[in-house]
């Protein structure tokens, strides 16, 4: 599996929430359709088929990437 670069999963992430917030407030076809659309991008950048599962592993993900960082910036360091 190809992993997301951070920055597009982070705004994934904020956008599912945008809509998460804008559908429960007010639901209308076009919220509907929105939190669908961005629930399935998110479950595709994960490799999971439901919501509930995308999170946790944008989650996951978002750490990998994180501490794959961090190492990067040790390893940077210790060459210089």
């Amino acid at each position: 599996m190809l992993l997301p670069a951070e920055k597009e999963l982070r705004a994934i992430l904020a956008r599912f929430a945008e809509a998460r917030f804008r559908h429960d407030l007010r639901p209308t076809g076009r919220s509907s359709r929105e939190l669908e659309d961005i629930s399935y991008t998110l479950c595709v950048m994960t490799g999971t088929r439901t919501v509930e599962r995308a999170l946790p592993a944008a989650d996951a993900l978002l750490e990998k990437l994180r501490a794959e960082r961090t190492a990067g910036k040790a390893t940077q360091t210790l060459a210089a």
